[in-house]
């Protein structure tokens, strides 16, 4: 895949001191991608939240849903699957599985991923009182090591 090579090439273009000196190449590359996938989220979700629910509660007629939430419906199948396509054909590319099981898996690690956005943004905007999208950027923050730890050792791992 010719964007994929592309991709990774940018990124090791910057892997040069202090970064190789404290990370793996492999880390390195998933945290570029993570990063890249993180702005892209971020800019996703702005947009989201301001334009398209433009900062209005949705009634769905069983439960109303706030628009910091209702952003996050909408943005997580984009940013889902750049993740995925990203951290399997740049960060973890020496994987010798299959891709469809490989989704399975990212699929059921995102899982907790969006439960553990659910409850920081409901936490970080309804008790501190913090403005959706900052929340937004601290949730990711709280999101990118669980995400790491679960890509590594679950989904990309190189043992089954």
């Amino acid at each position: 895949m010719q964007l994929a090579k592309t991709i990774g090439r940018v990124i090791d273009i910057f892997y040069i001191k202090p970064f190789s000196l404290l990370l793996s190449k492999q880390m390195f590359r998933y945290a570029a991608c993570g990063g890249g996938n993180m702005v892209l989220d971020l800019v996703w979700y702005y947009i989201i939240y301001h334009y398209v629910v433009a900062e209005r509660f949705i009634d769905l007629g069983v439960v109303v849903v706030s628009p910091y939430i209702s952003s996050l419906v909408v943005v997580f199948p984009i940013t889902f699957l750049t993740g995925f396509w990203l951290n399997r054909n740049v960060a973890f590319c020496a994987t010798q599985f299959g891709s469809g099981g490989q989704l399975v898996r990212y699929a059921l690690s995102v899982v907790g991923s969006i439960l553990l956005n659910y409850v920081c943004l409901k936490l970080f905007v309804e008790v501190c009182a913090i403005w959706p999208t900052p929340a937004k950027a601290l949730t990711t923050a709280v999101c990118v090591v669980y995400s790491y730890l679960a890509g590594r050792y679950f989904t990309f791992t190189d043992k089954r």
